[in-house]
């Protein structure tokens, strides 16, 4: 017989170990002084030892090792059991190279030359959207072109809805890709979930579907979100993912009067 002490020191484990072992039903000492409470291995029980070792080797938990023990699969039985477990690592393997590549995405855009807050994009599948939105097109990108667009579209939408008696949600805005000579189509709208809304001359009732996206909140006036667009998509690239889809814009707060109190979601569907 062994004492607890000579026998974590064959294993090459704690005492304190194995007294958890113990606690948890999961290697029991073969003998325990009813006086001292002093615990006792036999050397054969280095073998269940060194299966406990080698099971949390391969990062099975203790409730799965237990199993192992009491029960002594077949081999069909740990070859599945293995077979799961591999499959489980090969999955927390693509998702740490995936972290990776994101990390490394940060860092290029911290370092570069338009260093924005990129290290608050967040990787998110969206909800189902239910808007009434309007639509027109502007000469190209930039507030010059697209403010005056939005100005007469959300009236437009807000008196539709406001007929049909219906109260506009978040605003939501988001374009097309632009035709050769550069113009774009902007579709601006309000969520209006499920309240019932009909189609107008002007304003449309649609469906915007759940997607991934990364997305980043931009504070202040849209005059300055260009750079931050194109830091977005070159963070996208660097984290190994393309473009997938139509950019949207939430504008989960919106101030005419002070534009630096503007808070807006940029939202880029993507995938791998």
């Amino acid at each position: 017989m062994l004492t607890i002490g000579d026998f974590a020191r064959l294993g090459q484990v704690s005492p304190r170990m194995l007294r958890h072992y113990d606690d948890i039903g999961l290697l029991r000492p073969d003998h325990v002084d009813s006086g001292s409470g002093y615990r006792s291995y036999a050397v054969r029980q280095l073998g269940d030892l060194h299966r406990i070792l080698a099971l949390r080797g391969l990062g099975f938990s203790l409730e799965q090792i237990g199993v192992v023990l009491r029960e002594d699969p077949s081999i069909d039985q740990l070859r599945g059991m293995l077979r799961m477990r591999q499959a489980q690592i090969e999955h927390s393997v693509v998702e740490e190279l995936d972290q990776l590549r994101r990390v490394d995405a940060h860092l290029r855009a911290i370092e570069g030359k338009n260093a924005m807050e990129l290290h608050d994009v967040v990787m998110k599948t969206t909800t189902p959207l239910r808007i009434a939105e309007a639509k027109g097109s502007a000469p190209g990108f930039g507030q010059e072109n697209l403010g005056p667009l939005f100005g007469r579209l959300v009236p437009e939408v807000l008196g539709h809805l406001g007929q049909q008696g219906a109260r506009p949600g978040i605003l939501v805005g988001y374009y097309e890709e632009p035709d050769n000579d550069g113009c774009v189509v902007l579709h601006a709208g309000f969520v209006i979930d499920d309240q019932a809304v009909d189609d107008g001359d002007a304003v449309s009732v649609v469906e915007l579907p759940s997607v991934e996206v990364a997305s980043v909140v931009h504070h202040g006036s849209m005059e300055y979100v260009v750079p931050v667009y194109e830091s977005l998509v070159q963070w996208i690239e660097d984290s190994g993912y393309r473009l997938a889809g139509r950019s949207r814009e939430l504008y989960h707060e919106f101030d005419g009067n002070d534009l630096s109190r503007n808070v807006t979601e940029l939202q880029m569907p993507i995938a791998r």
